[in-house]
C-alpha cells in the first residue's frame, strides 16, 4: 500500500467508525458500537505505524486530496503533509485514543449514552488526525474547529447536569475568543501571501520579514509579528494558556475518559503542534517569541499553585495539565520547538496515566472524586497505585522517567535562550518544578496512603448520577462503592490501558531524547535554532543526563516538593489545615483560582447582560417600539385627527375653503409676476 493510501486509511478510519457507531449503534447494540470504533482506531494506529516506518526511512508526502474552491490565483484544498513531525503526532494521538477507547468499555459500562460516547470519541480522533496531517491553513482550521466542536459535545455529554452544560458552553465561548485571533492570523497570511498552503508560505516568508502593516492608523507593526501573535492567540485558547485557561478545569464535568483524551494527547496540544509547524514564521519575530515565552511562564507557575489546594482528584490533574502546557509553551518561546514536541509526547503518556488512574479510583469508590474521602487505597488497588505513582514520578520530572528528560530539556533551553523574557521564564520554571513535585505526590499520598477515609461519607460528587438518571451501579463500573464495602481493583479493560500507557511513561524518554532533540529526527519539519545547537554541546547521552541530574537544581527542587508532600500528608496530616488557616487571603486566592471566574462572570457575562438590557431598553423599547412603531402609529393618528376636523360635511365649508385657496393661488401668481 502506498503512502497516500495509508494516509487516507489513517485519517478516515476513525470517521467511518464514528459514523457506524452513531447511526447504527442504537440498533445493533453496545458491543457493536465499541467494537467498530476500537477496530477503526486500531486500524488508524496500524496505518500510522506503517507510515512512521516509511517516513523514518526518508519518505515524505505533500499531496492534495480534494480541491474545494478555486479562484483566479488561489485555491482552497484538503491535503496531507506527511513528515516526521506529522507522524510523531499521528502515532501519539492514535495510541492514546485507542487506550481511551478500551478503557471506556469499563468506565461507561451502563451509561445510556454508551453508543453516542463511542461515536463522539472516534469522531474526535478523526478531527485531530485531520488537524495534524494538514498541508494548508484551511484544513488546519477545519480540524481546529472540529476538535472544538466535538469537545463541546463531550464535555457536556451528561447534558442533564447544569454544571456540565455550563462547562461546555464556557469551553466553547473561550475557544471562540482564541479562534477569532487564529482566524485573523490566517486572514493576514492569505492577504500577504495569496495562498494558504504551507510550503509556498514558508518559502516566501523571508521576503516579508521586514514588511510593516498599519493595524491602527499611525502605528506600524511587523506583518510577521501580527501573523504569529494572531496564530498564537488561537493556541492560547486551544492549549489553555493564561488568560484563556479558564475552560479547561471546568471541562472535568465530562466523563473521565474524555479528560484523558482531550487533556493528554490531543486537543490541548493542538496549539503546541501548530506553533511548532509554524516555526519558520515564528523564528522571524522575536517580539512574538517573547510574548509566547512570558505567557507560558505565567501559565506554568501560577496554574501549578492552584493544583496544590484542589481536593477533586480530577481537577488536580487538570491544573497539572495547565502547568505542563505552560512548560511546552515556554519551550516554543525559547525557540526549542523540538523540546516542546518531545514534552508533548512524554506528557501524553504520563498524563493519560494520571487521568485514567484517577478514573479507576473514582470507579472503585462509586464515583467519589473528593480526595478527602479517599486514603489507604494502595493495598486495595495495587495496579492503579503503581501506574499512578509512575505517572506522578514522570509528571514531577524525576529521573529516569520520561517527564524528567523533556522537562529538564525545556529548563535548559530557557537557561540558554536569547529570547527577551527567558530569564523571567527560567525563574518561574524552576519554581514550578518544586510545586510540580508537591502537587504530584500530594495526590499520591492523599489518595493512596494514610488513613482510610472512604467509608466516612456517602457518594460525594457522583459524576455519573448527579443531575441525571443514567446509572448508579453496573457491571464493570460498580467495582466498589462507599457503603462500607472495601474497594478493589478495577477490571482489565481499565487496568490494561493504564499498564500500556505507564510503560512509555518510564522508557520513552531514554530512546527519544537523542534523535528528537539532538539528532535530525524532525529534519526540515522544524526550523533548526541556535538554542538547540547550544544545548547539543552539553548533551552526552541519556545515561549521562540522568547521572548529571543528581547534581542539578531541578532534581533537588522536584525532590524537595515530593518530600514536602510526604511530610504534610503522611508525617503531619494535620498540618495542611493549620497552614491553610494561617495563610488567610493567599489560600482563598488559590481556592478561588485568582478570581478569574468571578471577574469573567462580572465583566464579560455581566457586561454582556447589561449591554443586552441597555439595547433592549433604549434600542428595542424606546427607539424601535417607542419611536418607530408606536411613534409612527401616534403620528398617523394625530394627522388623521387633524384631517378629520376639516371633513365637516357642510357644502358651504368646502366652498369657502375653495375660495380661500383660489385667492391664495392668485395672490402668489401676481406676486411672482410683479417680482
Amino acid at each position: 500500500m502506498d503512502l497516500y493510501t495509508l494516509c487516507l486509511v489513517a485519517a478516515f478510519a476513525p470517521l467511518a467508525g464514528a459514523a457506524a457507531a452513531g447511526f447504527l449503534g442504537w440498533k445493533l447494540g453496545r458491543t457493536f458500537a465499541h467494537t467498530v470504533t476500537i477496530l477503526s482506531v486500531a486500524v488508524s494506529l496500524a496505518a500510522s505505524l506503517v507510515i512512521f516506518g516509511k517516513v523514518a526511512d526518508g519518505a515524505t508526502l505533500d499531496q492534495t486530496v480534494y480541491t474545494w474552491m478555486t479562484g483566479e490565483n488561489w485555491r482552497l484544498q484538503v491535503g496531507f503533509l506527511i513528515d516526521r513531525l506529522t507522524v510523531t503526532m499521528m502515532v501519539v494521538v492514535t495510541f492514546v485514543s485507542l487506550m481511551v477507547h478500551v478503557y471506556t468499555i469499563g468506565y461507561m459500562a451502563d451509561d445510556p449514552g454508551y453508543q453516542r460516547f463511542f461515536a463522539y470519541i472516534s469522531l474526535f480522533t478523526f478531527s485531530m488526525m485531520m488537524l495534524v496531517m494538514a498541508n494548508n491553513f484551511v484544513q488546519l482550521f477545519f480540524g481546529w474547529e472540529a476538535v472544538g466542536l466535538v469537545s463541546y459535545l463531550l464535555i457536556g455529554f451528561w447534558f442533564k447536569r447544569p454544571t456540565a452544560v455550563y462547562a461546555n458552553l464556557k469551553a466553547f465561548l473561550v475557544n471562540r475568543v482564541g479562534d477569532f485571533g487564529f482566524l485573523l492570523g490566517i486572514g493576514f497570511v492569505f492577504a500577504a501571501f495569496g495562498t494558504l498552503d504551507y510550503a509556498p508560505v514558508f518559502q516566501a516568508a523571508p521576503r516579508y520579514a521586514q514588511m510593516l502593516v498599519e493595524i491602527v492608523p499611525g502605528s506600524e507593526w511587523s506583518l510577521v509579528t501580527v501573523i504569529c501573535i494572531g496564530l498564537f492567540i488561537g493556541a492560547m485558547g486551544k492549549s489553555a494558556q493564561f488568560p484563556l485557561h479558564v475552560w479547561l478545569p471546568d471541562s472535568m464535568e465530562g466523563p473521565t475518559p474524555i479528560s484523558a483524551l482531550i487533556h493528554a494527547a490531543t486537543m490541548v496540544t493542538a496549539g503546541i503542534f501548530m506553533v511548532s509547524r509554524m516555526s519558520p514564521l515564528f523564528e522571524m519575530s522575536q517580539a512574538a517569541l517573547s510574548f509566547v515565552i512570558v505567557i507560558g511562564a505565567i501559565t506554568a507557575f501560577f496554574m501549578a499553585l492552584i493544583a496544590i489546594v484542589q481536593t477533586d482528584i480530577k481537577r488536580v490533574v487538570a491544573y497539572s495539565t495547565l502547568s505542563q502546557l505552560g512548560y511546552m509553551t515556554m519551550a516554543l518561546g525559547a525557540s526549542a520547538y523540538s523540546a516542546a514536541i518531545f514534552h508533548l509526547m512524554t506528557h501524553a503518556f504520563f498524563k493519560a496515566v494520571l487521568f485514567l488512574g484517577a478514573g479507576s479510583v473514582i470507579i472503585a469508590l462509586h464515583h467519589e472524586q473528593d480526595m478527602r474521602k479517599m486514603g489507604g487505597l494502595r493495598k486495595y488497588m495495587p495496579i492503579t497505585y503503581a501506574t499512578v505513582l509512575i505517572g506522578a514520578l514522570a509528571n514531577a520530572g524525576l529521573p529516569p522517567f520520561a517527564g524528567f528528560f523533556s522537562k529538564d530539556s525545556i529548563i535548559e533551553a530557557l537557561h540558554l535562550s536569547a529570547t527577551p523574557g527567558a530569564g523571567f521564564a527560567y525563574a518561574l520554571a524552576l519554581a514550578g518544578v518544586f510545586v510540580g513535585g508537591l502537587y504530584s505526590f500530594r495526590l499520591v499520598f492523599f489518595a493512596f496512603h494514610g488513613k482510610e477515609r472512604f467509608a466516612e461519607g456517602g457518594h460525594g460528587h457522583d459524576e455519573h448520577a448527579a443531575g441525571h438518571d443514567d446509572h448508579s451501579s453496573g457491571k464493570a463500573v460498580a467495582s466498589g462503592d462507599s457503603h462500607g464495602h472495601a474497594p478493589h481493583e478495577t477490571p482489565w479493560v481499565v487496568t490494561l490501558p493504564l499498564i500500556l500507557l505507564a510503560i512509555p511513561s518510564v522508557f520513552i524518554g531514554w530512546f527519544a531524547i537523542g534523535p528528537m532533540l539532538y539528532g535530525d529526527w524532525f529534519g526540515k519539519a522544524i526550523v533548526p535554532t541556535a538554542t538547540l545547537a547550544e544545548m547539543a554541546k552539553h548533551f552526552h547521552g541519556a545515561g549521562a543526563m540522568v547521572v548529571h541530574a543528581f547534581t542539578s537544581l531541578p532534581f533537588w527542587l522536584a525532590l524537595g516538593g515530593a518530600a514536602t508532600a510526604w511530610y504534610l500528608y503522611i508525617v503531619r496530616p494535620d498540618l495542611p489545615a493549620i497552614i491553610k488557616a494561617k495563610s488567610g487571603f493567599l489560600a482563598t486566592l488559590l481556592e478561588r483560582k485568582y478570581y478569574f471566574d468571578e471577574f469573567n462572570d462580572w465583566f464579560f457575562a455581566g457586561g454582556a447582560r447589561k449591554l443586552g438590557h441597555g439595547l433592549w431598553l433604549w434600542g428595542d423599547r424606546t427607539i424601535i417600539d417607542g419611536i418607530m412603531v408606536n411613534g409612527t402609529a401616534k403620528a398617523i393618528g394625530w394627522f388623521a385627527g387633524v384631517a378629520r376636523r376639516t371633513q365637516t360635511g357642510f357644502v358651504y365649508h368646502y366652498a369657502f375653503t375653495m375660495i380661500i385657496g383660489v385667492f391664495g393661488l392668485l395672490t402668489w401668481m401676481f406676486w411672482r409676476a410683479g417680482g
